[in-house]
C-alpha cells in the first residue's frame, strides 16, 4: 500500500471515533473518579474516606449530644439555686432552698491535678528516656511491659492502695514539708498538727496513676525519632545526654505535650481513687497538707449521688457540665500547642 493510502491522522480529539483508522470498534474505559489533584481515586480510597468521614461526624455529633444532656438536665437545679454557683464554694443543693457553687469543687480538681502532674511529669520523661535510650535492650523490653502493665491497673486498686498503705507514711512526709517549708502556701502547717487522707495524699496518688500513661506514650514517641538525627549529633561529638537534649528532645517535644494533656485529662477527672483516699470539704484552700483541704468534682458525684434528690441530681450534672468544659479546654489548649510546635519541626509526628 503506498503512502498516500494511508488514513489522514486526526488533529482534533473530537475527531477521533471507536473504529477509525483501526478496523474495528475499541473498548470504552471505565470511568475513574478524580481527587482534587486531577489523579485518579481509587474505590478503596474513596471507601476508607468516607467512613473515616464518617467516624468524625460522629465523634462530634456525640460529644454535642453529651454537652446537650448535660445542659438540659443542669437547668433546671440551676434555677433553683439560691447561691451563686459560678462564685459559692459551699454545697448543698439537698437543702430548702438549694444552695450550692462550684468553685470549691472546681478548684479542688485542678489544684490536684496540676500538683500531681507536678511530680508524674519528671519521673515520665525520665523512666521513658532510660526504656528508649539507656537501658540494654534485654531490660528495656520487660521494663517497658511492667510500664504498659501499671497503666492497666484500676483506678479502685490504686484508691484501696493509697488510703492502707500510702496514708500513714506520708503523714510524716507531709509534717516534714510543713516544717522546713512552710513558709511556702501549699505546704502551710495544718491547724491541729494531723495529716491524713489530706489533698497531698489524693495528688500522690493521681500522680502514680498518671505516671505510666505519660511515660508509655513518651518512650513511644522517643523512639520514633530519626536514627540520623542521633547518629549526627553522636558524630559531631555530643555526649549520650547532649544527644537526647539536642536531637531526640526537640523532635518529640509535640508527642511529649500531647502524652502530657492526655495524663492531665484522666487526673481531671479520676473519680474512685480520690473519692477513698480524700477527706472531703468544700473550702478554698492553698494549702494541701492538712485533712478537710478541698474535694474534686469527681469524687464529688461519685460520693452524692446516690443519695441526691432531683435537684441535688441536676447540681451534680452541672457539676459535671463544668468538669466536661474544664476537660474540652485542656485539650484544646494542647492541641494548640502541639500545633504550634509542629512549626518549629517541620511537621513530625
Amino acid at each position: 500500500m503506498s503512502l498516500g493510502a494511508l488514513p489522514p491522522v486526526p488533529t482534533d480529539p473530537a475527531d477521533v471515533r471507536p473504529g477509525s483508522g483501526d478496523g474495528g470498534p475499541r473498548p470504552a474505559s471505565l470511568p475513574l473518579r478524580t481527587s482534587g489533584s486531577g489523579t485518579a481515586e481509587p474505590r478503596g480510597d474513596r471507601v476508607f474516606r468516607g467512613l473515616s468521614v464518617s467516624a468524625g461526624v460522629a465523634l462530634l455529633l456525640l460529644i454535642v449530644a453529651i454537652a446537650l444532656f448535660l445542659v438540659v438536665r443542669a437547668v433546671p437545679a440551676l434555677r433553683a439555686d439560691t447561691a451563686g454557683f459560678l462564685s459559692s464554694t459551699g454545697w448543698d443543693p439537698n437543702a430548702l432552698p438549694p444552695r450550692f457553687g462550684i468553685v470549691a469543687l472546681a478548684f479542688g480538681t485542678v489544684l490536684s491535678s496540676l500538683l500531681a502532674l507536678a511530680m508524674a511529669l519528671p519521673v515520665a520523661l525520665g523512666v521513658a528516656l532510660f526504656i528508649s535510650h539507656y537501658a540494654p535492650r534485654r531490660i528495656a523490653g520487660p521494663l517497658g511491659y511492667v510500664v504498659d502493665l501499671l497503666a492497666a491497673v484500676p483506678s479502685v486498686v490504686f484508691g484501696l492502695w493509697g488510703i492502707s498503705y500510702l496514708n500513714v507514711p506520708l503523714a510524716g512526709v507531709s509534717r516534714f514539708l510543713a516544717e522546713h517549708l512552710g513558709w511556702f502556701p501549699l505546704f502551710a502547717r495544718a491547724a491541729d498538727d494531723v495529716y491524713t487522707r489530706s489533698l497531698f495524699l489524693a495528688s500522690v496518688v493521681l500522680a502514680i496513676m498518671i505516671l505510666p500513661i505519660i511515660a508509655s506514650l513518651s518512650r513511644e514517641v522517643f523512639l520514633q525519632v530519626p536514627a540520623t538525627n542521633q547518629e549526627a549529633a553522636l558524630a559531631l561529638g555530643a555526649t549520650r545526654w547532649e544527644m537526647v537534649r539536642t536531637a531526640v528532645l526537640p523532635f518529640a517535644r509535640p508527642g511529649v505535650i500531647g502524652a502530657t494533656m492526655l495524663g492531665l485529662g484522666r487526673a481531671l477527672g479520676e473519680t474512685i481513687a480520690v473519692a477513698i483516699v480524700l477527706s472531703p470539704a468544700f473550702v478554698v484552700s492553698l494549702s494541701v497538707l492538712q485533712p478537710n483541704s478541698g474535694n474534686t468534682i469527681a469524687a464529688n458525684i461519685a460520693l452524692a449521688f446516690a443519695e441526691a434528690s432531683a435537684t441535688g441530681r441536676g447540681a451534680l450534672i452541672a457539676s459535671g457540665l463544668v468538669l466536661f468544659v474544664i476537660t474540652l479546654l485542656v485539650n484544646v489548649v494542647a492541641r494548640a500547642v502541639v500545633s504550634r510546635r509542629r512549626e518549629f519541626t517541620g511537621g513530625a509526628l
